[in-house]
């Protein structure tokens, strides 16, 4: 089991870094498939995100790809909202958490399959504190209410407002660490750390992450970034669904 876990931490992480987004999105399912309770998988996919991540933003922060001007107000509000979400996650059933997650999955991979590249001169360049703060807050309540960094509804809500797709890339990568490990943060708090599975996933996935990183900058292009995202979040959450869609009687 130990090993499958880290070759698909690793192979999740690789694929996922090539958008600046955060894994533990199809990490967390992929656990709970295997039968791991989604009260453990969540604080390991918390974490995994941090340390995948950190690595993409240091190469990003290196490469001055990063705006930190629009970083900063996300940062700071899904980290204080992530800890929110954490607390009262423990409030709500793991079915009622699993169709939020399978929501959230079906938003995130529309969004990027359907959202059409706008052209360059069209791609705002203009710092909207509030709404960047409404996206920060509301991507950390998810972030430590399903155990996702936030990436995959920052980058959606980035690109509605106009941004461009590169630069939200850059940001997300970012902006996922903080309110990753703040959530964990919580949830170590209440003791839901399996830290063999933890190391395990982390270790892995910063490794894919990296690799990741390097590939995207000279290989991949966006668009193609975005449909293999899409196809994997989609694929996701129709396989979460079938287990809950079973569980009705008609």
């Amino acid at each position: 089991m130990d090993y499958i876990i880290g070759i698909i931490s690793f192979i999740a992480a690789f694929i996922f870094s090539l958008g600046g987004v955060g894994a533990a999105i199809i990490l967390i399912p992929i656990l709970v498939s295997l039968g791991i309770p989604i009260t453990i998988a969540k604080p390991v996919g918390l974490f995994y995100n941090t340390v995948s991540l950190t690595g993409a933003s240091i190469s990003n922060i290196k490469h001055k790809r990063l705006d930190f001007k629009i970083g900063i107000p996300i940062i700071i509000f899904s980290f204080l909202f992530a800890i929110v979400g954490a607390y009262i996650s423990h409030f709500f059933s793991k079915q009622i958490i699993l169709l939020l997650f399978v929501g959230f999955l079906l938003f995130s991979g529309f969004m990027f399959l359907f959202h059409k590249k706008k052209e360059k001169e069209t791609y705002r360049t203009d710092r909207p504190f509030i709404a960047l703060s409404l996206i920060g807050g509301f991507a950390g309540l998810l972030s430590g209410l399903l155990g996702i960094g936030g990436g995959g509804i920052i980058s959606p809500l980035m690109l509605m407002l106009g941004f461009n797709p590169k630069k939200i890339a850059s940001i997300t990568a970012f902006v996922v660490p903080f309110s990753s490990f703040s959530g964990f943060l919580t949830y170590w708090s209440m003791g839901s750390v399996n830290w063999e599975l933890l190391a395990i996933a982390s270790i892995a996935g910063l490794a894919g992450a990296t690799l990741g990183t390097m590939f995207m900058q000279k290989k991949l292009k966006p668009g193609i970034v975005k449909k293999i995202l899409a196809f994997i979040l989609l694929l996701m959450a129709i396989k979460l669904s079938w287990p809950i869609i079973n569980n009705f009687t008609f």
